[in-house]
């Protein structure tokens, strides 16, 4: 199946392709979670703080379907 990923602020430092705006095609097998995803990228898990599919928030464990789109993020801070 295909997801449409978009990596958002430090994330992208990791993945040269991921520019600002930029939306990554992903094969993943049928039954992939976003865990599963996640593990793709060469940043580690625990630097994702927040995930969106179809742009709502959603845990690890939730279940893939061909065409999603998600959002990852990094913790964000502000002032």
């Amino acid at each position: 199946m295909n997801i449409k990923v978009r990596l958002f602020a430090t994330l992208r430092t990791y993945v040269p392709e991921a520019t600002i705006g930029a939306t990554l095609d992903v094969e993943l097998a049928e039954g992939a979670h976003l865990s599963d995803l996640i593990a793709r990228y060469p940043f580690p898990a625990d630097l994702v703080k927040l995930a969106y599919v179809n742009g709502i928030y959603q845990e690890p464990g939730f279940l893939l379907h061909d065409g999603d789109e998600v959002g990852l993020f990094p913790p964000i801070g502000g002032g």
